[in-house]
């Protein structure tokens, strides 16, 4: 069993109840992730993520596009329901990227922490990033990456930004050591709990819930 489906069978066996605007969910608080090149390929290979689509919306991210029709021109359909535009979203923040990559390739300093902050406090926001932090190492001209997440939906949304952190780490020139996610809440939604059940039985053709 791959490291993301242990955190899916960790939430399914210990997790806590609670209900929210979105519905009830099975939670654990504090979890973390740490992922190797091999882990990040185990996981891979053996979970269906929809790459191409990811790939695009990262892409999209970093040039700053907030039209939701832009999305589903590519075949992203997962932000309609937040309306015409992105207010406040992931490619408010997302647009800084390419700068700080930039520098990270220019300078690759040892001693310096490269940090993307996602979020403002009080901001209007119709989806407010649930990915709060990215921060780039280099420790012994290898690359660690490490983010925090204040909220973890662990069927959509975490395979997801796992890729994405991993797209992000290509587009550095050094080798990747590891990627460590730090899921302040981790959690899978009552309706999507007997999926998660069938994927880890081995059935790869589960569909799972957007709850908004």
């Amino acid at each position: 069993m791959n490291k993301y489906h242990q955190i899916l069978q960790k939430v399914l066996t210990q997790g806590k109840y609670q209900t929210n605007k979105k519905g009830s969910i099975r939670y654990l608080l504090n979890e973390q992730l740490v992922l190797s090149p091999a882990d990040l390929l185990d996981i891979f290979e053996g979970h269906g993520i929809a790459r191409k689509k990811l790939k695009n919306e990262l892409q999209l991210f970093m040039q700053g596009e907030r039209n939701v029709k832009k999305y589903r021109e590519v075949g992203i359909n997962w932000w309609d329901y937040c309306g015409a535009i992105l207010v406040n979203s992931y490619p408010t923040y997302f647009e800084k990227l390419p700068p700080l990559i930039a520098k990270i390739n220019r300078e690759k300093r040892n001693s310096k922490n490269y940090v993307l902050f996602l979020g403002s406090t009080d901001a209007e926001t119709n989806q407010a990033p649930c990915l709060s932090l990215v921060q780039f190492q280099i420790e012994n001209d290898e690359l660690v990456v490490s983010a925090y997440q204040r909220s973890s939906d662990a069927n959509l949304g975490l395979p997801a930004d796992i890729y994405h952190l991993y797209l992000m780490a290509r587009q550095i020139d050094l080798p990747l050591k590891s990627i460590t996610l730090n899921l302040a809440n981790v959690h899978i939604y009552e309706n999507n709990i007997e999926h998660t059940r069938q994927l880890l039985n081995g059935n790869e053709n589960v569909k799972f819930e957007l709850n908004v």
